[in-house]
């Protein structure tokens, strides 16, 4: 069997290879391009096939307040969470890839548990968390400092979440790096500090942009931990759709998810397209 196929031409026995390549890209955009195609649906009730298509939907979505609101939102946790996970995270990076110390797996592993862990177990281990500091807090001091269902508490979930991008990411870019460029500079005198931000953060900066991007779109599209951590009247973007859902069942959802996946689709392109982030997998 391995001589005929070894006889075929090499055309022919790309073929296998090529057709699982392709199946496995349709069943990942399948959901996505359905979910697209809903939105335009002319009908209330969905139903196959629509009847017709409009844009009255993506109107409908952005007349809805709570929509706006929870996008803002969203944005701004996002925007504070990539910041957290990269002053956290390149320092981070920096000593899991250069440095060997006890303990080194053991914090490798933590960093990248958040990736590991189920996102209602973190949520509800956060929260749980978040209301014991507070009851020690005010049994021991007497300070009433509010976590659980504050934006402080939010952003520090969410943070959470976003930091084993930038970790791993980061990561990688040093490990494929050539140290060699880094110590041709300091025999020649460079500082460390002048070498770092001269020679080695160029170098990695597309890991570093890398691991922004999928922070923030982690940030944007959470679900599980945001459901644990929102307060009253301060919901993210995925927890209002799914609010609008509990009572209405028109393909408005349909038309923000498609907005939603534009926006991260936009940032990922745009991104690759300056920064080639492709270079940090």
């Amino acid at each position: 069997m391995s001589a005929l196929a070894s006889s075929l031409p090499r055309w022919i026995r790309g073929y296998p290879l090529k057709i699982a390549a392709y199946l496995a890209f349709l069943v990942v955009l399948a959901p996505l391009l359905a979910v697209i195609w809903v939105s335009f649906f002319e009908n209330k009730i969905i139903g196959f096939p629509p009847t017709g298509y409009t844009l009255k939907w993506f109107v409908n979505a952005w007349n809805f307040e709570r929509f706006h609101r929870g996008f803002i939102l969203s944005v701004e946790v996002g925007l504070i969470a990539t910041g957290v996970s990269i002053l956290l995270g390149v320092p981070a990076a920096l000593a899991l890839a250069r440095k060997k110390f006890v303990g080194h797996e053991v914090v490798h592993s933590l960093l990248m548990s958040p990736l590991i862990v189920p996102g209602i177990v973190a949520g509800a281990a956060i929260f749980m968390f978040f209301i014991e500091v507070e009851v020690l807090l005010n049994d021991r001091f007497k300070v009433q400092l509010p976590l659980a269902g504050s934006l402080f508490g939010l952003c520090v979930g969410h943070s959470l979440l976003a930091l084993p991008w930038t970790v791993r990411l980061v990561t990688a870019s040093l490990i494929g790096m050539d140290r060699q460029v880094e110590e041709a500079a300091m025999s020649l005198g460079a500082t460390p500090w002048w070498t770092f931000w001269h020679i080695t953060l160029p170098i990695i900066r597309p890991g570093i942009v890398a691991g922004a991007v999928f922070s923030f779109v982690a940030s944007f599209v959470d679900l599980e931990k945001s459901i644990f951590l929102v307060g009253p009247g301060r919901t993210t973007l995925p927890i209002e759709m799914i609010n609008y859902l509990e009572w209405n069942i028109d393909p408005t959802i349909a038309a923000v998810a498609t907005i939603q996946a534009l926006i991260i689709a936009t940032a990922l392109i745009v991104s690759d397209y300056f920064f080639k982030i492709t270079r940090a997998f």
